[in-house]
């Protein structure tokens, strides 16, 4: 099967102990089964702009965002279309603004509704929606869909990665060099990478955490979410592409630090690794988000 990536963006409302859902129509690639309001994030936009523009497109509802909730990914298969499609969602806390939630008027959604858990719990939900709300996840059986419905192949590009503000038990903070060839060669940058297909995003910082300087972490809070867009990265293809990437950045702490030394599994795009004091940051020269994440740059 052709693998496919796409990124989605959920929001969730909360009145009480009720929560708002929307069900797919008979457009969807899941016709009938109800989800947190929200959909695909388009080729360089950022996701807390999509959620607002989805959830108000679906439910009637204008929005604003009040934090980033989770971040969790699935693969599902379309056999009559032979893709294996990779959707990483990210849902996001709302508070309304105004409006009313009326039926969806947005195509792939036929109707709004406000659910107690006990009420979501006897309707089809997807996946990542149970989950959200502490519900016994069930798989689906493969989506229906024809190939346009997925993202294209081609020179546009979509990178999800998933980053750490890494730290020791005396203070300091870990950072990677990007390697020459690679957009920001010479930057310090926050250790991590771009997740795998059908991998979920904290195995896949921890994965990088080892690769890239040898160290050992744990996650404890999810920080935000960045977004970027570079309609001509010139990396090691040798020629310019538009890469859209989304990036997710967490605290990790290393309880035990050693030496921070790159490993082969690295793959080449991190030239070194290291520990730095707080006082040595001002000095340095950082990609975006590492400046962000370390407070020297606000967002």
């Amino acid at each position: 099967m052709q693998q496919r990536r796409q990124v989605g963006a959920y929001g969730l409302y909360r009145d009480d102990d009720r929560v708002l859902l929307v069900r797919g129509s008979a457009g969807a690639q899941f016709p009938g089964v109800w989800h947190l309001p929200g959909g695909v994030v388009e080729h360089a936009e950022h996701p807390a702009h999509a959620v607002l523009r989805e959830v108000t497109a679906q439910t009637g509802l204008t929005v604003e965002v009040a934090g980033l909730r989770a971040v969790v990914a699935d693969v599902i298969p379309f056999p009559e279309a032979d893709v294996s499609l990779h959707t990483d969602r990210l849902v996001f806390d709302l508070a309304v603004t105004g409006g009313a939630p009326h039926d969806g008027r947005a195509g792939t959604t036929d109707s709004t509704r406000w659910f107690t858990s006990q009420e979501a719990a006897g309707v089809p939900l997807m996946p990542f929606t149970a989950e959200l709300l502490g519900l016994p996840v069930e798989p689906l059986p493969a989506g229906r869909a024809a190939p346009s419905s997925f993202p294209p192949l081609g020179d546009r590009r979509l990178r999800f990665a998933a980053y750490g503000l890494v730290t020791d038990p005396h203070g300091r903070v870990l950072l990677t060099m990007i390697a020459e060839r690679y957009p920001g060669a010479g930057l310090w940058h926050l250790p991590g990478g771009g997740t795998d297909h059908g991998e979920q995003p904290v195995p896949a910082l921890l994965r990088e955490l080892v690769e890239e300087a040898g160290q050992l972490g744990r996650v404890t809070e999810l920080m935000g979410v960045d977004n970027l867009h570079n309609p001509a990265a010139l990396g090691p293809e040798g020629r310019p592409l538009d890469w859209h990437g989304v990036r997710v950045i967490y605290r990790v702490v290393v309880d035990a630090p050693t030496e921070a030394r790159v490993t082969e599994a690295a793959g080449g795009s991190t030239a070194s690794a290291g520990w730095f004091t707080p006082d040595r940051l001002d000095g340095l020269p950082l990609t975006d988000v590492a400046a962000w994440a370390t407070g020297r740059r606000r967002r």
